[in-house]
């Protein structure tokens, strides 16, 4: 019940036109079943192997996305389902996604992740090199992907004027990417930054998509060892 209250508290404050992902990393398929009860149907893993073994066993019409770092040697595990990568942060990546995506005759859709976090310990593009990276003539070579945004972490801590500020900064580049010329395999159309702590923020500065995990699934289980 309390999956249900906490989904419904959430959604009463999504704005109109963000999706929110249900973030259900290190939570069991049973809590995933209880929001999506409620009618939620996108969720978000961190992990590979944990995103494709929830996705056997969950109903199909599940709209799965992949927020944490992915490895290029992990994409085929996610490539004949996956609804959208979060995560891109090289060529290298995304070319092994195209690749993937090809023998499952599908397209896959991608968002670019940003580094504009204070951490050294977050991965991403900087913003100069994402507007490199969009301009790369290699981009045209992939015909399985679709860049259809970009993604981003605000630091983790509790100044919310820093926090503000970069989401500024990302939504400021969304908008530069948005009005460039782009390959047609580019069509920015989502931002997605906001976690449970500063995912009303981020809405009110322009996100399209938010990820919240432990606001609505309680505090995670991470395994000792």
């Amino acid at each position: 019940m309390i999956i249900k209250q906490n989904l419904e508290e959430i959604l009463e404050t999504v704005a109109k036109g963000c999706t929110l992902i249900a973030v259900s990393k290190t939570h069991p398929a049973e809590k995933v079943m209880e929001a999506y009860a409620c009618g939620q149907r996108v969720f978000g893993e961190n992990k590979v192997q944990e995103m494709a073994a929830k996705y056997e066993i969950l109903p199909k019409d599940i709209q799965w996305h992949l927020i944490g770092h992915l490895q290029s040697n992990k994409v085929k595990y996610i490539a004949p389902f996956v609804q959208l990568i979060h995560s891109i942060d090289s060529l290298k990546l995304l070319q092994e996604v195209d690749k993937q995506a090809k023998k499952f005759n599908r397209i896959i859709d991608c968002l670019l992740q940003i580094h504009v976090a204070q951490e050294e310990t977050k991965f991403g593009f900087s913003q100069t090199e994402v507007m490199d990276f969009i301009k790369d003539p290699t981009l045209l070579n992939l015909q399985a992907v679709r860049i259809v945004g970009i993604m981003g972490m605000a630091s983790f801590t509790e100044n919310m004027d820093q926090v503000r500020s970069e989401f500024k900064s990302l939504k400021k580049l969304f908008e530069e990417l948005k009005s460039m010329p782009l390959p047609e395999n580019v069509v920015i159309k989502e931002l997605s930054m906001g976690m449970s702590g500063d995912y009303k923020i981020a809405m009110e500065e322009g996100s399209t998509m938010v990820r919240v995990g432990s606001a609505i699934f309680g505090q995670r289980n991470y395994p000792t060892v």
